[in-house]
């Protein structure tokens, strides 16, 4: 709607003696109000802009804030790590929960960095809905890092542990 819409449709109202209008779209919303009670036609508009959004865009996970020291560590292990990092054997998520290392909390981790494990080996526990998952080793060799904090929460394929197949 543009200006001359907006003052012709205050004309109109003015003269059919209307006190108060209200007009509401999609991208506008007007208030006309007059003073009927005045011998001369007194007109009091009120326009607001409505802003038209667009579709919301699909959530995402961002990552966590980290801090400069974290960020220059982080780079410098993946500038100089990417081709240590592709011998490993990266052990993932098969589901969606709670990641322990422990069985319980008064227990030792499953594994440490550094243990040998064998096919079939519990590394961990995921607990999603109220149900403790253990997660079995498909592959042998050596824990070379846990990429998850305890008691956080993972998503599905998230990368668990770094294992060194030799």
């Amino acid at each position: 709607m543009d200006i001359k819409e907006i003052q012709s449709l205050i004309k109109f109202v003015a003269k059919s003696g209307a006190s108060e209008v209200k007009l509401e779209t999609d991208e506008i919303k007007i208030t006309i109000r007059t003073g009927a009670l005045n011998t001369q036609p007194e007109s009091t508009t009120y326009v607001q802009q409505i802003p038209v959004s667009a579709a919301p865009a699909a959530p995402s996970l961002a990552p966590a804030p980290v801090s400069g020291a974290e960020a220059s560590a982080e780079a410098s292990a993946d500038a100089s790590g990417k081709e240590e990092d592709s011998k490993y054997i990266t052990i993932k998520s098969p589901i969606i929960g709670t990641f322990y290392r422990k069985p319980s909390p008064d227990k030792p981790p499953f594994v440490e960095v550094g243990a040998n494990i064998s096919q079939g080996d519990v590394l961990c526990v995921i607990e999603a809905m109220k149900l403790f998952n253990d997660i079995e080793s498909e592959v042998s060799g050596k824990i070379i890092k846990v990429l998850v904090e305890d008691s956080s929460p993972v998503e599905f394929d998230q990368p668990l542990f770094l294992v060194d197949p030799s």
